[in-house]
């Protein structure tokens, strides 16, 4: 039996259903029902309020079961990318948690990335590979002498 909260299930089981076509077609088929219906109420004010005062209701609680399912959904992509970098042999570990970082911290890890990535069209340009992790991406650890900083043997380099 699923641990998800009853708010869980309804806020998913509504998001899947309003992103149907079905539910397109209804919605733009009350907008129709509410203009045919305009002269019988002579185009009046309250007319008009009940279209306003419907979208408006439904958009404000469309938010909420929307930014809950996206938080979800958006967690659930950071722990698969999380598993990723921890499964790869040369990745960074620390990138991990990267979502929690401030945007100071973002842009100088951007910036080293983009350090990375033109030395590495560098590379392509002289025709030398653009592929793998730096030596110095590695700890230089007596202990660790010939392995990665998880412990597996490093492979050989082929250069």
């Amino acid at each position: 039996m699923s641990h998800r909260s009853t708010f869980e299930r309804f806020s998913t089981s509504t998001a899947r259903h309003t992103g149907q076509p079905g539910a397109f077609i209804a919605a733009a088929g009350l907008i129709v029902l509410w203009l045919v219906t305009g002269p019988m109420f002579k185009f009046s004010d309250t007319w008009q309020l009940i279209i306003n005062t419907t979208t408006t209701i439904v958009t404000f609680l469309m938010v909420f079961l929307i930014q809950s399912t996206q938080n979800r959904d958006s967690e659930a992509m950071q722990l698969k990318l999380n598993e990723i970098i921890r499964a790869l042999e040369g990745a960074h570990v620390s990138m991990m948690d990267l979502e929690d970082l401030t945007v100071e911290e973002l842009d100088a890890i951007r910036a080293n990335h983009v350090k990375l990535a033109e030395e590495a069209r560098e590379a392509r340009r002289k025709g030398l590979s653009d592929t793998g992790a730096p030596e110095e991406d590695f700890v230089d650890d007596p202990e660790t002498s010939g392995k990665s900083r998880r412990g597996r043997p490093r492979k050989p380099s082929t250069d």
